[in-house]
């Protein structure tokens, strides 16, 4: 049997130490794929997914057939299984790296567990000793981007417990070099600092232990606005008492985790369905899953929630909550999926689009953990079956109307209503137990007549809490009187029906009006403004009364206060539902319309106005038309957004819901106005997930009803976003297309934002003349210079004339744009602009002139909000910096755009400063640690198309290869970037020239 690697190149080793490789990329890629999920079936879509990305032939079922033969025959004894779904490679974890790794990692983690340090640590220096550089190096297979970033966060985590292993083996003068050297790499990373931080106070070195805190402290605090955690304070703060940290001590962003609501005070009964429910999860060597079934109405949440909080020392990882709507509208997986992994802690582009790769990245978060997921209310047994953990360790548990047959291997717990006396006991800790005991009989006919239905039973009483005077025999006699009602409250669905009408009629008429209106929000976490914009016809205080007394009642729960200080409410989906049917029967089409319109033209000026509160860096149009008179009071907004961010970061999924619930109705332009405005939160944070989907889905519903305009909006900024994860061909083409439609349907102002992000597309491709063209056509499109795209086109002209060896043209352009800056007065525009005219400068040859004007751009920028255009001051005062010969600054200014580069996750920005950096390694005789981070960025400039950037990092990467003595690799590397080369670029021949000097030796 070969040994297979994928921690590295692909590579396979037979017997005697021949490697060899498999014929051709579909080949290839069909045994990554295999190999990645090794002893796992993988499906037939996925592979056809892997091998054809973009459309597979029409024999693909024949061809993928053909491939698997091949692998057989290529190399023998390498068992490739069919089932049903798909393929499975059959491989011991002795021949493939990935699995030596993993059972390695997790012997080292066993014998952590053990309290055996030293054992500990060789099983994870084995498992490192895997890795020979990155995963499938020099093979880039889109379906399996979220594998790779997975496995890589794995590498990372178990050299993190190797260290701490060692650290607590006493073996922290081995670790200070290698730690500083991963510091470099991941200067955010506050476990690696803490664990420096402990290796060099025990080596006797205070102050730089110190000396490591002050500079992660001011890292964290100048990129990304926060203190360091707990951890890295607690180490601090032993270290400044000269006392030794506690060893081994790990921080803990992530687990343990709990989402699980408030446990009920009252619970009532159900200690033997608690205890049944903790044998079930409790059993077995796999993972338990059990399912609590049951009529709505039943207490299935309830009983859920309160037996995980009583099984939390089980379950030590934590308690994931997720409330799936299946009684109403089921959540997408997709969503679910994205908000647990966000949960989990994996944000912005880290989170795949395929759900299927969610899934895969959501169970690797709860790998070898004891993590307890509450599943709650499931629509069906695949909605359920996608969220199930991979590993022993963690279990399921699930509520749902439907029994979920299909549901292989799990355990089922029927719930019946309560017992008499468990009735009695519910009503007494509502009503009040003096009060229940003096008119047990009522109190008696009253559980009767609920049918003893945990939700009946605490709608009655919330009833006799709110009118403490009401004899129960008179709330008894009004449910015997409503004959139609109790009878129904004993069968099926329509029992809580009949419960949520009983206490609807029980609310006073301005209650009544409040909770029709509330049940029209679409979303189940309504802020109160929402409310007060729903029922503001009635005066405040009556208003605040109804509210009121729909908490009291259960209909409407009170969450506490967001961080806008405005107080939040809960409606549970099927007191919705049934308010909505309700609405329908009492109210005409015309009154719903007008209330929901209330509130979307709420949300849509607060939006507005929080948006042109933020920064705008998402480089599409913001249009003012269709935006209405903000209805709120001015003090309320004010108070709202007197932090933009965080409003839009409280609202974020509401608004993105709401952008869905818009389209559904056919108000395609107004969600267009929200999600515009929405973007500049989103596209400013990296959230390109949500920006994704809610462009999708307005897309989608454009096409579907043939709104050409919006749907080629949506489409571009789709297109923005596959150029903002450097997917540049696949962008030019989209731009393209999108500013051909908008041509045809004549918005000139849409059309030159699309070419101006064109050009700036072009010029990344290398495609300097192109990207001209579309530039200059973007200002002739522009009505304005001075700001939009007629600016920004300027600025991608200048681009080009550098690539183009027009340096004095584009000088003068950007000289007029600094103009128009100034005259303008703002400092992101100010400071952008003089970052435009520094490089130009620079590239004329006036190298101190160029330091002055860039070093004004990073001091204006500093003052802003404008993190992604300082990060481009800051790499281009490393560039000229590094012209200057003062290399130090040179690298400081790299490393800081990187932080910040990273931290807004812009891939491409991240990956030219790493460049820089690695090259100066070359230059302080470290090219062997250079060589795998260029060949790094050299594979991402590849997969990206960006050929400029390619040739750059190719001329460094030769210059490391030069310095370790690979004539040969040396030699490939020039000769490649020379065939890259374009006659007359200006931009590229300098920056060659000076990320060179940084790989020249410093002088004495």
């Amino acid at each position: 049997m070969p040994r297979f690697g994928v921690l590295g190149p692909l590579t396979i080793e037979s017997p005697p130490g021949r490697r060899t490789t498999p014929r051709g990329d579909h080949q290839r890629a069909l045994l990554a794929v295999l190999l990645l999920n090794a002893n796992s079936s993988v499906p037939v879509d996925a592979l056809v997914e892997a091998l054809w990305p973009e459309t597979p032939p029409k024999s693909y079922s024949s061809n993928l057939h053909t491939y698997v033969s091949r692998l057989r025959a290529r190399f023998e004894g390498l068992e490739i299984e069919r089932d049903p779904r798909g393929y499975r490679l059959v491989v011991e974890p002795a021949d493939l790296d990935l699995l030596s790794f993993r059972e390695a990692a997790a012997a080292g983690k066993a014998a952590a567990r053990a309290g055996d340090p030293a054992v500990a640590a060789g099983h994870y220096r084995r498992a490192l000793a895997e890795w020979r550089g990155p995963v499938l190096s020099g093979l880039h297979v889109p379906r399996l981007d979220a594998d790779v970033a997975r496995l890589e966060s794995e590498r990372l985590a178990a050299f993190e417990d190797c260290v701490d292993a060692e650290l607590s083996d006493g073996r922290h003068g081995e670790l200070t070099g290698e730690l500083q050297a991963m510091i470099t790499e991941h200067p955010l990373r506050e476990r690696l600092a803490a664990q420096l931080m402990i290796a060099l106070h025990r080596a006797g070195r205070q102050a730089d232990s110190l000396a490591v805190h002050r500079e992660l402290r001011a890292t964290l605090v100048e990129e990304l606005g926060v203190e360091p955690g707990a951890e890295v304070r607690r180490v601090h703060a032993a270290v400044l008492r000269g006392e030794d940290p506690v060893p081994s001590a790990k921080p803990a962003p992530i687990f343990p985790i709990c989402q699980l609501p408030p446990d009920i005070a009252d619970l009532a009964g159900r200690e033997h369905e608690i205890a049944k429910l903790s044998g079930l999860l409790g059993e077995g060597t796999g993972v338990p899953v059990a399912v609590i079934t049951g009529e709505p109405g039943a207490g299935k949440s309830t009983l859920a929630v309160s037996t995980a909080h009583r099984l939390r020392r089980s379950f030590p990882d934590g308690q994931l909550f997720v409330p799936l709507a299946g009684a109403s509208n089921p959540r997408e997986l997709a969503d679910v999926l994205g908000d647990l992994l966000r949960a989990l802690g994996v944000t912005g582009p880290a989170i795949p689009d395929d759900v299927e790769a969610r899934a895969a990245v959501y169970r690797g978060r709860l790998a070898d953990r004891r993590v307890l997921v509450v599943l709650d209310d499931a629509a069906s047994p695949e909605q359920a079956r996608a969220l199930l953990p991979g590993t022993p360790g963690s279990a399921i548990l699930i509520t749902s109307r439907q029994r979920l047959s299909g549901l292989a291997g799990a355990s089922r717990l029927h719930l019946a209503p309560l017992s008499g006396a468990e009735a009695m006991t519910l009503l007494e800790r509502l009503a009040g137990p003096d009060r229940v005991d003096a008119e047990r009989a009522d109190a008696e006919r009253i559980a009767k007549a609920c049918g003893n239905l945990p939700l009946a039973l605490r709608i009655a009483g919330s009833r006799l809490a709110m009118r403490p005077g009401m004899p129960l025999g008179k709330l008894a006699g009004k449910l015997e009187d409503e004959v139609s009602r109790l009878d129904e409250l004993q069968v099926s669905d329509l029992q809580v029906r009949g419960s949520i009408a009983l206490s609807y009629q029980a609310l006073s008429p301005a209650a009544r009006r409040a909770f029709r209106l509330i049940g029209r929000c679409r979303t189940l976490d309504l802020p109160a403004w929402a409310v007060s914009t729903l029922i503001n016809d009635t005066a405040d205080e009556e208003a605040e009364e109804a509210i009121d007394e729909l908490v009291e009642a259960s209909l409407l729960e009170a969450t506490g206060l967001d961080p806008t200080g405005e107080q939040r409410f809960r409606v549970h989906d099927l007191v919705r539902v049934f308010a909505t049917e309700l609405g329908r029967e009492l109210e005409t089409h015309a009154e719903r319309v007008a209330s929901v319109a209330k509130v979307s033209d709420a949300a849509l000026c607060l939006a507005d106005t929080a948006a042109r509160r933020l920064p705008r860096t998402v480089p599409m149009p913001l249009s003012d038309q269709d935006v209405p008179a903000q209805p709120l009071p001015a003090e309320l907004v004010e108070r709202l957004l007197r932090d933009p961010g965080t409003w839009f970061s409280v609202e974020r999924a509401n608004l993105v819901a709401a952008v869905s619930s818009l389209c559904a109705v056919g108000w395609r332009r107004k969600a267009l106005r929200i999600l515009e405005r929405l973007s500049a939160y989103l596209y400013l944070h990296s959230h390109y997930t949500d920006m994704r989907t809610a462009y999708e889905t307005l897309r989608d519903a454009a096409r579907e009803a043939d709104d050409r305009h919006i749907a080629v909006i949506a489409e571009a900024n789709l297109t923005v976003l596959l150029h903002a994860r450097g997917e540049y061909e696949r962008a030019v083409e989209g731009y393209r297309e999108c500013s051909k439609e908008l041509a045809e349907l004549g918005d000139s102002s849409a059309q030159a934002w699309v070419e101006t992000n064109l050009a700036r597309c072009l010029v990344g491709l290398g495609r300097a003349g192109e990207s001209l063209h579309a530039a200059t056509q973007a200002r002739e499109l522009s009505t304005v210079e001075e700001t939009g795209p007629g600016a920004y086109a300027r600025h991608a002209e200048s681009a080009a004339l550098h690539r183009l060896g027009k340096i004095s043209e584009a000088l003068e352009i950007d000289r007029r744009i600094l103009a128009l800056a100034r005259e303008c007065g703002d400092e992101r525009q100010l400071g952008v602009a003089l970052q435009g005219l520094s490089w130009s400068l620079m590239l004329d040859g006036r190298q101190e002139e160029a330091l002055e004007t860039i070093e004004e751009s990073v001091r204006v920028l500093r003052r802003t909000t404008a993190k992604s255009a300082l990060a481009k001051s800051l790499r281009t005062q490393g560039a000229i910096l590094a012209g200057a010969g003062r290399r130090v600054g040179a690298v400081k200014a790299y490393e800081n755009a990187r932080r910040l580069a990273g931290a807004l996750e812009e891939r491409p920005r991240e990956l030219s400063c790493t460049r820089a950096i690695a090259a100066s390694w070359i230059g302080d005789g470290r090219a062997d640690r250079a060589i795998p981070v260029l060949r790094r960025c050299l594979d991402e400039f590849r997969a990206m198309g960006g050929k400029p950037a390619t040739g750059l990092t190719l001329h460094v990467l030769r210059r490391a290869y030069e310095a370790v003595g690979e004539t040969k690799a040396a030699e490939a590397a020039g000769e490649e970037a020379k065939r890259l080369e374009v006659p007359h670029d200006a931009n590229a021949s300098t920056l060659v020239r000076l990320l060179l000097s940084l790989t020249e030796p410093a002088p004495a």
